[in-house]
């Protein structure tokens, strides 16, 4: 029942004439002589795209140790050895893998007993390399929907070239097919699909005009059924086009039986209303909980909700960040009326992350000062208990997979230094089921955790890795990345490639725990947001300047790197502070943050930034946007912006016009776009180790080198 948020988050003054016009002073192409690179694949773009990077290739190419570093990030990519992540299905196991031989991946099965041995006999469900070939696009599988109980009936979603919009096509698992003359939405749209039966979905898309919110998500449901046209779905529930999306859907317990029918308003990317279809008179009741609550699942008989907020109802106060159960019966009776109970609260520093309901109980995966636990909660004897599940401490812990209809669970279990081990349970204790091979050599090197003390006195925290070796000189190359946004946490985890191709070089890494992200609840996000999301910048300011502070490196040898809401904070960063850093890596950038409401799906992220066209927000916003702060006379670190032309997300006009403003002012940079993948990047390994062996060339260039080996030619010029 919960709803599907959108996803967090990136001389041609001749061509201003076909941009947006300015609106509210927000800058329209008057003042700004770059809004031509926010089409995404005009002829023009392209045409700039494709110039930055030969520029770009040429020269990081030419580096001896890029062939090297490409080399070890594929061989990782590529490894036969790497764990098999699975999904529980009534027929078995089901991964999705991608190698050198199936670049774009295979949707495969085992069962449990083969998926214990070492190497696990898997059945071909669907080959996306062949399917790409034979219809001649660069399909990316983008997941599929099932019907439950049995999930063997699927709504497969696939993406041209790994945008986040989606065709969506009927799949038999059991036939290993897709359905003749089955569903289909063949005409690519953001949104989803949910099974009400057999011959039966709930559909959001863009059904044509008004149907899509300024975020361009949906906000209508239509009912379709098999036979007949999308067009003639009948529409049960219709937000309003200023949601940042909107939607209905059902609210099944973990045998796929439907209870209610329920609906979503986002009014903005963190405020949700929620509705109750009325089964007496088909009428919608809107429920009387915080926009910052949501429904959680269904355990044991009872509906959980979480909530971001302190909640004040019936007499009682529950905290921001706690569980809360009604009676699903009477929750059905009177969904405004039901007696509400406390299942969990959180301790000072603790916050709840992700869960999943077994056939038999919930388990909870926790932060306890940004060290992961596992919870276990059943309702036994009129009160829900809780006990910890027996894993590893001093790690961060994970939920990989759960069946719906059994006791089996699998979790994860890693550090930075220690790669991920996948344990099983099936109601008892967990045990090794699969542990992830060592890609680099840890041998000799450290984590240390400290704290920085941000501009207004706040603690942050930060990890370290040091490599082995590493001596305090001041002289060590330290690569500085974070988030702090949107609730989301950065927690430790295995660093794979990162540690190949950086650490064992003699690189440092540190990890830094900003206010915006989650690692500490929904207040630590909450008070860095909006009016005060200088604070997030504030923080990772604070860290950078506690490591030179504590001698771990100098400015010349302190690089950043962040992708989406991290280009953004790594932007604010080199901006605000060009003389704390030696490097920035912009990965599909937030950049134009005046204009970001109008660039791709930027207007869902109001509720988290403001709004530029309100002046007393877009005061908020022009103090820290990076492409605005871009100035004459200012010498910046030489910064590495990097985007997708596919990113439908982040639009890769961000990094272009962030690029494009330093070669305006003769600054040094440069710039790379990935002209197949999505927001994340490469679609397949080939590409992400591209990207890999670029960016750790330019760290080793900006960072490790002496200026006069980094490489002539990096003005764009």
């Amino acid at each position: 029942m919960t709803a599907a948020t959108p996803a967090a988050a990136d001389g041609h003054d001749d061509h201003s004439a076909e941009a947006p016009t300015a609106a509210d002073g927000v800058p329209g192409p008057e003042q700004d002589p770059y809004i031509w690179l926010e089409e995404a694949r005009s002829p023009e773009a392209l045409a700039w795209v494709e110039a930055e990077n030969e520029r770009t290739l040429a020269h990081m190419e030419a580096d001896p140790r890029f062939d090297e570093l490409k080399a070890e990030a594929l061989a990782i990519f590529d490894s036969e050895d790497r764990i098999p992540y699975v999904s529980f299905r009534p027929d078995g196991l089901y991964n999705f893998w991608q190698d050198k031989e199936n670049p774009k991946g295979l949707l495969r099965r085992t069962t449990l007993e083969s998926y214990q041995t070492d190497k696990p006999e898997w059945e071909i469900i669907l080959d996306v390399d062949a399917l790409a070939a034979a219809e001649g696009k660069e399909w990316v599988y983008q997941g599929s929907t099932c019907l439950p109980p049995a999930l063997n009936k699927c709504m497969i979603a696939l993406s041209d070239g790994g945008e986040d919009a989606t065709i969506m096509r009927e799949f038999d698992t059991s036939t290993k097919s897709f359905v003749e003359g089955g569903f289909a939405i063949e005409e690519k749209s953001q949104g989803g699909i949910q099974w009400v039966d057999e011959n039966t979905l709930m559909v959001g898309r863009d059904f044509g005009e008004g149907t899509l919110t300024e975020s361009e998500y949906p906000f209508t449901t239509r009912v379709w059924t098999r036979g007949t046209s999308l067009d003639d779905a009948k529409e049960i529930f219709r937000g309003d086009a200023s949601d940042v999306w909107a939607g209905a859907s059902l609210l099944r317990d973990n045998t796929g039986k439907i209870h209610a029918t329920t609906a979503f308003r986002a009014v903005s990317f963190h405020e949700t209303e929620y509705f109750w279809l009325n089964p007496a008179n088909f009428e919608w009741v809107k429920l009387d909980i915080p926009k910052k609550a949501s429904p959680y699942g269904i355990v044991d008989g009872h509906l959980l909700y979480s909530t971001d907020v302190d909640w004040e109802t019936d007499g009682q106060t529950f905290p921001a960040d706690s569980l809360i159960a009604v009676d699903l019966e009477e929750w059905k009776a009177d969904p405004n009326g039901a007696a509400k109970t406390l299942v969990w609260a959180p301790a000072e520093r603790q916050t709840k992350r992700g869960g999943a309901i077994t056939g038999n109980a919930l388990f909870v995966t926790m932060l306890d000062n940004v060290v992961g636990k596992v919870l276990q909660f059943n309702f036994k004897d009129g009160e829900w208990v809780s006990e910890q599940v027996n894993l590893p401490d001093n790690a961060t812990l994970g939920i990989a997979t759960s069946s719906s209809e059994t006791d089996q669970i699998m979790f994860t279990v890693t550090d930075f230094l220690n790669p991920t081990t996948l344990y099983y349970s099936d109601g008892g204790e967990p045990r090794v089921l699969k542990t992830s091979p060592s890609r680099f050599d840890k041998a000799g090197m450290e984590i240390e955790q400290h704290e920085a003390t941000s501009k207004d006195g706040t603690k942050i925290p930060y990890f370290i890795v040091k490599p082995s070796g590493m001596e305090m000189n001041s002289d060590t190359a330290t690569l500085m990345t974070g988030y702090g946004g949107f609730q989301v946490p950065r927690l430790p985890g295995y660093l794979g490639s990162t540690g190949k191709l950086w650490l064992e070089n003699g690189g440092a890494y540190v990890l830094a725990n900003l206010r915006g992200g989650g690692e500490f609840g929904p207040k630590w996000h909450q008070t860095a947001i909006r009016e005060n999301k200088q604070r997030t910048w504030d923080d990772f300011i604070a860290v950078g300047e506690d490591l030179v502070a504590r001698g771990f490196t100098s400015p010349k040898h302190l690089g950043i790197q962040g992708g989406s809401q991290g280009g953004l904070l790594v932007g604010t960063a080199f901006t605000q502070r060009p003389d704390l850093f030696g490097g920035a890596i912009v990965q599909i950038p937030l950049f134009d943050m005046l204009r970001y409401h109008l660039i791709g799906r930027g207007a869902s992220w109001i509720g988290e930034y403001g709004d530029p066209r309100i002046p007393e927000q877009r005061a908020w916003i022009e103090g820290y946007s990076p492409y605005q702060k871009i100035v004459d006379g200012v010498e910046y670190p030489t910064p590495f912006l990097w985007a997708s032309t596919a990113d439908d997300r982040t639009h890769p006009a961000h990094a272009r016009k962030g690029a494009a403003k330093l070669k305006e002012l003769g600054q040094p940079y440069f710039y790379f776009e990935d002209m197949t993948g999505g927001h994340s990047g490469g679609v397949d390994n080939e590409q992400r180790a591209k990207l890999q062996a670029l960016q750790y060339v330019y760290l080793m260039q900006q960072l490790m080198s002496d200026a006069e080996d980094a490489g002539e030619d990096k003005s764009g010029g």
